[in-house]
């Protein structure tokens, strides 16, 4: 039973760095349930670190960075494959160059090329691929679970997301004047993969999210890709400029009684 209603469709998946990347766990719970993926990849380096996983598919470049190569990947996908339906931006960078510094401290070059990369790539994605989405198509990115915890690791990351999330609500307005394509996010607690290994601290509060999540297990990838396929399909069409929390309930037990118990007893 195609429950999802998405065999046959194509949908294009920007972002597939390994196969730990969120991207690659989204376009194989696509592939299972019948849809035809594209992939956009960074760079030809990356085609290359990819051509074992990614096998027999349709592969194009893009760096998201310079808007005339998104624009020569949308009109390169349209010859090629003609409208599709779906499109995932799996896309996130940030510029720690010097170190990681207090937020009060960001630097401007380096705040503007994120939020270029990590933000303003979703629009302008959007933007040149418009022809190409059919009138009904899912749009989506990933986000985080909170753009509110100031976890000072993160640095100014989570206002990069929070700008990232309010672009949803205006590309949605923006497109429904010509179509009724979906902009939605699936925002993730914290997830075990390439990029995240290399945030200081991380396992630290990864571990501590396993110990807060109510079920005493961290959310896994798959849980992430389940919900993007979602999403992406018909049947989630009445959700729209919407980012959807998948944290396993962690946010209503940061005061677990265990948890406090080892901090207070600790000091």
């Amino acid at each position: 039973m195609d429950f999802l209603q998405l065999t046959g469709k194509q949908i294009v998946v920007f972002g597939v760095a390994n196969k730990k990347s969120v991207a690659w766990h989204v376009a194989r719970v696509l592939e299972e349930a019948g849809t035809k993926v594209i992939y956009v990849v960074r760079s030809e380096s990356r085609r290359a670190a990819t051509e074992k996983l990614l096998a027999g598919r349709a592969v194009y470049v893009c760096d998201v960075e310079f808007e005339d190569q998104i624009e020569s990947v949308a009109t390169a996908i349209k010859s090629e494959h003609g409208q599709i339906q779906g499109l995932v931006h799996s896309i996130a960078f940030a510029d720690y160059e010097g170190g990681m510094k207090p937020f009060h401290a960001t630097g401007k070059k380096q705040f503007l090329r994120t939020i270029d990369i990590s933000c303003f790539s979703f629009i302008a994605i959007a933007n040149h691929f418009k022809e190409l989405l059919v009138p009904d198509a899912s749009v989506i990115t990933i986000s985080i679970s909170t753009t509110r915890m100031a976890s000072e690791n993160y640095g100014f990351m989570a206002p990069v997301k929070a700008a990232l999330e309010s672009s949803l609500a205006f590309l949605t307005k923006s497109f429904s004047s010509f179509s009724k394509v979906r902009f939605n996010a699936v925002a993730p607690g914290l997830l075990k993969t390439s990029a995240s290994a290399g945030i200081p601290g991380y396992v630290d509060a990864y571990l501590f999210a396993e110990k807060v999540i109510p079920r005493g297990a961290a959310v896994q990838t798959e849980e992430v890709a389940n919900v993007a396929a979602f999403l992406l399909s018909p049947r989630s069409s009445g959700i729209n400029a919407q980012s959807i929390v998948i944290d396993a309930g962690m946010a209503i037990n940061y005061f677990d009684s265990s948890v406090v118990a080892k901090v207070v007893d600790a000091e």
